[in-house]
């Protein structure tokens, strides 16, 4: 049989390990830390030594993105001193993909060796004194898509059946952020992130909504990368930049164009949060232990 018409893999830890071998055979870098690099902010990889680049295309079981500003390449080389390697633009579920395609990367990352990824993302804002290009830490999530990455059998190579997800964004993570930013004299805010399944922006209903449920962003994205990666044990940090207000708090129409020149306007202040952040996340290292769950704990 072809190594065309050859089925794919059945487990997650088989086909993200073919991923893994293709990438090792054109890098040697081992990273420490990983990076997601949402809408508009793909421009990151620029502060990046040694960079190499490799397209999502050339990946096996890996998708591309069809989105403006999301390049579709993993990027390796050195931040701070610091191995790394970075998502240039992520898939989402709204292109079509399965949730499964749209966790491929960060969980590739993680089997490449990292232990802590930062998630970044550009999202609208849902409180009405906040202003585009403002950025928010993540302290929590609403996952509002329908949808989860672990639903299915589970592959004990990759993580426990029930993980816990008690504390998803990892406080220490958090606050290195917050660290880097006063330093810098860079404003910071913190808040709650919905997802939503998207593509279509909210309605001014579901705004007032998610106003209600205590979340200050929405997107489209970040949770579902999110849940995957604390599935494998890894610590997890998120930063949106507020692109534009929600619908119905906006006194004009969304459009995409809006973030994508947000995000660019911003771009300093973000380069030099994730720069610091990505030195004081590698001093500190993995965790001790990775969490497991517990199948007696099933409900």
């Amino acid at each position: 049989m072809s190594s065309a018409s050859r089925s794919p893999p059945s487990s997650v830890a088989a086909r993200v390990d073919d991923c893994v071998f293709a990438i090792q055979k054109r890098t040697t870098v081992v990273p420490q830390i990983g990076v997601v690099l949402g809408s508009g902010l793909g421009a990151f990889v620029e502060v990046i030594e040694h960079l190499t680049k490799i397209p999502y295309r050339d990946l096996p079981h890996m998708p591309s993105s069809t989105v403006p500003g999301h390049a579709g390449n993993f990027c390796f080389g050195r931040v701070a001193g610091v191995d790394v390697v970075c998502m240039q633009g992520r898939v989402h579920a709204y292109e079509g993909h399965t949730i499964d395609k749209v966790v491929h990367g960060v969980r590739t990352m993680v089997r490449l060796g990292v232990h802590s990824v930062l998630l970044t993302n550009a999202a609208g804002g849902l409180e009405p004194s906040w202003s585009p290009g403002d950025l928010m830490v993540v302290t929590d999530h609403l996952n509002l898509t329908g949808v989860s990455p672990l639903v299915g059998p589970n592959d004990e190579e990759i993580g426990p059946r029930f993980p816990d997800m008690t504390a998803v964004y990892d406080k220490e993570l958090r606050m290195m952020l917050h660290e880097v930013a006063d330093q810098a004299g860079i404003a910071l805010r913190a808040g709650v992130y919905a997802a939503m399944l998207g593509p279509s922006y909210e309605t001014p209903a579901e705004v007032r909504m998610l106003r209600i449920l205590g979340a200050q962003a929405v997107g489209m994205s970040t949770v579902h990368e999110a849940i995957a990666l604390r599935h494998m044990g890894v610590r997890v940090g998120a930063l949106s930049c507020i692109a534009n207000l929600a619908s119905g708090i906006a006194a004009q129409p969304l459009n995409h164009k809006e973030v994508q020149e947000c995000c660019d306007a911003h771009s300093a202040d973000l380069k030099a949060l994730i720069v610091g952040w990505i030195a004081r996340a590698a001093a500190r290292g993995g965790p001790e232990v990775m969490p497991r769950g517990d199948a007696k704990c099933a409900r």
